[in-house]
């Protein structure tokens, strides 16, 4: 982005530093760096959440509407991420001392698109299930975006939310048609 106003530039030097304390942290944890790049694979282009919903569709036919709202809020999370992503245009982290771990399929950093899927997913998980422990998978995903150094924290809260609120929206839907 050219010409960054000068609060984005301040925004983007503190999530930086606090990248470079994260990463100091995980990076010497042993099965931190490998665990990421798994989710990152699992988590790229929501293709890891749609089959799960695809397999809950397939296999739990008491529940297939639900399913069918996790892949449905999977895919247009993942889907307005994107939108959103190139209206913003912001830039991954550039600063020389946050090590890259991953590659990926654009340099657009805003908000984070794993962050979003996995959260749209999790929260869905979470109301088939009626159990919270899927939700502890979302502190996970984007954990992993800042440990990989591809994303600053702000990419990922953004894409939480976004994420909880497309399955909000999937469920109100899923409810509302039965």
């Amino acid at each position: 982005m050219p010409n960054k106003p000068a609060s984005v530039e301040k925004l983007e030097a503190v999530e930086s530093d606090l990248l470079v304390k994260i990463q100091d942290v995980a990076l010497n944890v042993p099965g931190i760096t490998s665990g990421a790049r798994t989710l990152s694979h699992v988590g790229e282009h929501a293709a890891g959440w749609l089959a799960l919903s695809a397999a809950g569709f397939a296999f739990d036919r008491k529940r297939r509407r639900q399913w069918a709202a996790v892949g449905s809020a999977a895919f247009c999370s993942h889907a307005a991420s994107v939108v959103i992503k190139r209206i913003v245009r912001r830039q991954r982290p550039t600063d020389p001392r946050i090590k890259v771990g991953v590659s990926t399929p654009s340099t657009l950093s805003f908000p984070s698109s794993h962050a979003t899927s996995t959260t749209a997913t999790m929260v869905g998980l979470s109301h088939v299930t009626g159990s919270s422990a899927p939700l502890l998978g979302i502190p996970v995903m984007m954990i992993s975006r800042m440990v990989l150094g591809v994303h600053y924290p702000t990419d990922t809260l953004v894409g939480a939310a976004i994420g909880a609120l497309t399955t909000r929206a999937a469920f109100d839907i899923e409810r509302k048609t039965r």
